[in-house]
């Protein structure tokens, strides 16, 4: 972790960085839950230029960010409670799959985890009863603002857990329990930006990561889960770390290539697209302070050097990818 907070700061607009790399951390996520939506496919929705057939999942991925920045925003002024759990949740659920089922609010009856269309008595898992999530939630914040001396990883993974037990929502409590981790970590300061996401490692190892939890509820195989949580934390870590340093490598390599022949336009063009992977030379224009002929003119060269890719086909209101970047995100 300290590995990757030290390259982070070494990556071109890191802030920008990590605003891109949010939305992949939204699209794993969601993934879990069942969306097919992908990082173009979130990345070109927000460019208004999606024309593709799962618009719902699409938002569902689009509140996960929301959600996710607001969160962060929030966490700069107040101190991570219940009641922000709950904003949190509420802008998670707005208007998507799930919205019926009272976004922001801890639940009012029973919900269970078992295989499709199961019964309550067929249900592998059944968290608390509705009268005992108000209590138990509120025995989480206690342990969240509990100073005494505990490794900030390991209260991440004791948080993550026992919300997940507790399961407080109708909807949305895996996602819920993923940004918990990273909230926790920001508001701790034990990350200066928020880069470490194991939602990746949770879906690459899925039915691990279920028996784990259960474990610690039939046999309270505490031990267990926690090892194999910092694993995926040392692996996650050291992904990242690395692929903010390939980044690194080709925004340098990029602005080299086109940033002398262009008198320095190339620099801040390079700069727009790390932020806007899919823009249009409308964009390209403003960023660089250029005319629209000139900035068609500088995409024009990035597209002969391979650095851009149109996308729409069409001749007027044309779109582009930064494809070399979305390469190495979505890797």
């Amino acid at each position: 972790m300290g590995r990757l907070d030290a390259i982070s700061d070494q990556t071109p607009n890191p802030d920008m960085f990590v605003a891109t790399y949010v939305k992949k951390e939204a699209v794993l996520s969601s993934q879990i839950e069942g969306t097919q939506s992908s990082l173009s496919d979130l990345l070109q929705y927000e460019a208004k230029v999606y024309g593709g057939s799962r618009t719902g999942d699409v938002r569902e991925t689009f509140n996960y960010v929301a959600a996710m920045n607001h969160g962060l925003a929030r966490l700069s002024e107040f101190p991570l409670s219940l009641r922000l759990i709950n904003e949190i949740h509420k802008i998670l659920l707005t208007n998507v799959r799930g919205t019926e089922y009272d976004p922001g609010k801890f639940r009012s009856r029973q919900n269970w985890i078992g295989a499709k269309d199961c019964t309550l008595n067929e249900a592998y898992f059944v968290p608390p009863p509705p009268h005992e999530v108000q209590p138990q939630m509120g025995q989480l914040e206690k342990f969240l603002h509990d100073e005494s001396p505990m490794p900030i990883l390991i209260k991440c993974g004791l948080a993550h857990a026992q919300f997940e037990t507790i399961h407080p929502y109708l909807d949305g409590n895996g996602r819920m329990g993923r940004l918990l981790i990273t909230f926790v970590l920001c508001w701790r300061n034990a990350l200066k930006r928020p880069m470490l996401y194991l939602s990746y490692y949770f879906k690459q190892n899925r039915t691990e990561y279920y028996e784990r939890l259960q474990a610690v509820r039939d046999k309270g195989d505490w031990e267990g889960w926690i090892l194999f949580f910092l694993i995926g934390v040392r692996q996650v870590a050291s992904q990242a770390a690395d692929k903010a340093k390939k980044i690194q490598e080709l925004k340098d390599s990029h602005q080299s290539l086109i940033g002398k022949a262009s008198s320095g336009s190339g620099f801040k063009a390079v700069d727009f697209m790390f932020a806007h992977p899919y823009f249009d030379i409308n964009g390209i224009s403003e960023s660089i302070s250029k005319t629209f002929p000139v900035a068609s003119k500088l995409v024009k060269a990035m597209e002969e050097k391979g650095l851009v890719q149109e996308v729409t086909g069409h001749k007027t209101n044309r779109v582009f990818v930064y494809r070399p970047y979305l390469d190495i995100l979505e890797d």
